[in-house]
C-alpha cells in the first residue's frame, strides 16, 4: 500500500478540490501532513462533501476557474507547488450534451492552462492529470481497454477528456522531454463512495430515493461499468505522483479500475445497494426500470489494469460489496447528522490498513 509519510510537508496543489474526489483527496493528504492548496470553483452541489467535511479548515482553499490562466499563474507563483494533481473538470455526461462549449472549455482548455502553469513553474516535480475510462473509442468489446487503445470518446464529456489526454501528451513530448518534471495521466473507472451528491449518477440517485422512501429510478439497468470505491483511484493518483517524483521512469498513462467480477450492470449495482441498505436499516426499498431514451451512453465498458498491476504490484483493495457497505455506513452518519470528517478519516485508515 501507499506510504503516505512521503507527503508530510510536501507542497501539493489540487485543482477541483471542492468536488467529490477532490475532497476525499484533500482529507487523505491532510491526514498525512501535506501542505495542501486547492484551486476550484465553489462546491458543485448543495449539499457538498467539501462543506460537510470541513476540510477547508485544514488546507489553503482558493476559489478560481481553470479557464483563468492569469489567475492560475499567480497561484502557482505564490504557492510554488512540488506536486500538482489536476482533478478539475465538467464530469457529467448528460450535462455535456446540454453545455458542450463549457465542457470543452473546462476539460480541454483547462488542461492547456494547467500544463502552461506547470511548464512555466520550475518548482513542479510531479504532475498527474486525472481523466476517465470513457476516453477510449468504445467498440463494446467484452474485454478491457488498454492504455494504447484509440482515444476517441463519443459524447462531449468523453471526447473532451480524450482531448485532454492528447493535450497532456503533446505538452509532455514538446516541452518536458528533457525537463526535471514527471507527467502522467490516469484513466479511472466509475467512482462510487460516500458524499457524492451529483445529479445523474446511480449511487446519489439511490441515496436520494432511499432517504425519501421512494423507488429508485434506473434509466439503463443493462449498462455495464467498472465500479470502484473513490479511495481506489485516489490512492493510485497519490502512489503514482510519489513514484514519479522519486523516479521519472514511472511517468506514463495508467488505467485504474476494478477486477472483472466488480464490473456490474447498473441494475446489479442498484440491487446491491438495495440489499445492503435494507439489511443495515431494516428498509424495504427497491428499484424500477424507467429507461428514458436519453442521450447516447456506452453499454459495455471495462478497463485492463495490467500495466498498473505489473508496474507497482497494485491490486484493488475493496470489492464492490465492501464499497457499498462503506457507502451505506457513510450515509447513515450523514442522515443522522453525525461527524462526517471522523467517518471519512475512519474509512481512509481502514483502506490504508492502519
Amino acid at each position: 500500500m501507499l506510504d503516505m509519510s512521503f507527503y508530510k510537508g510536501k507542497k501539493v496543489l489540487i485543482t477541483g478540490h471542492t468536488g467529490f474526489k477532490g475532497t476525499w483527496m484533500c482529507k487523505m493528504l491532510t491526514m498525512a501532513g501535506a501542505d495542501v492548496t486547492g484551486y476550484a470553483l465553489k462546491p458543485p452541489t448543495d449539499p457538498s462533501l467539501f462543506e460537510l467535511s470541513h476540510v477547508a479548515n485544514q488546507i489553503h482553499s482558493i476559489e478560481g476557474d481553470v479557464r483563468d490562466l492569469a489567475h492560475m499563474k499567480q497561484v502557482f507563483a505564490q504557492v510554488q507547488p512540488e506536486i500538482v494533481l489536476h482533478l478539475a473538470a465538467q464530469p457529467i455526461v448528460r450535462l455535456s450534451y446540454q453545455e458542450p462549449v463549457c465542457t470543452y472549455e473546462t476539460n480541454v482548455m483547462g488542461t492547456v492552462y494547467i500544463m502552461e502553469c506547470v511548464r512555466t513553474s520550475p518548482c513542479v516535480k510531479s504532475f498527474v492529470n486525472v481523466t476517465t475510462d470513457k476516453v477510449y473509442l468504445n467498440r463494446e468489446w467484452e474485454w478491457g481497454y488498454r492504455e494504447n487503445d484509440e482515444l476517441n470518446g463519443f459524447d462531449p464529456y468523453s471526447n473532451s477528456k480524450s482531448c485532454a489526454e492528447l493535450v497532456t501528451g503533446c505538452y509532455k513530448n514538446s516541452f518536458f522531454a528533457d525537463e526535471n518534471v514527471a507527467i502522467s495521466t490516469v484513466r479511472a473507472g466509475n467512482v462510487i463512495g460516500g458524499g457524492d451528491f451529483a445529479p445523474d449518477r446511480i449511487i446519489p440517485d439511490c441515496l436520494r430515493a432511499a432517504r425519501q422512501g421512494e423507488d429508485i429510478i434506473v434509466r439503463n439497468p443493462h449498462s455495464t461499468r467498472p465500479y470502484e470505491h473513490v479511495l481506489e483511484p485516489i490512492t493510485v493518483y497519490l502512489m503514482l505522483a510519489k513514484a514519479q517524483y522519486e523516479e521519472k521512469k514511472y511517468a506514463g498513462s495508467y488505467n485504474v479500475g476494478p477486477d472483472e467480477q466488480d464490473c456490474l450492470t447498473t441494475g446489479e449495482l442498484a440491487t446491491l445497494f438495495c440489499d445492503t441498505w435494507n439489511q443495515a436499516t431494516g428498509g424495504t426499498i427497491k428499484w424500477i426500470d424507467k429507461s428514458d431514451g436519453g442521450p447516447h451512453e456506452a453499454n459495455f465498458l471495462q478497463l485492463d489494469c495490467t500495466r498498473l498491476k505489473k508496474t507497482f504490484g497494485w491490486s484493488p483493495r475493496w470489492h464492490v460489496d465492501t464499497a457499498m457497505q462503506k457507502i451505506v455506513e457513510w450515509s447513515e452518519v450523514y442522515f443522522q447528522g453525525g461527524d462526517i470528517a471522523a467517518c471519512m478519516e475512519k474509512q481512509i485508515q481502514e483502506f490504508l490498513g492502519q
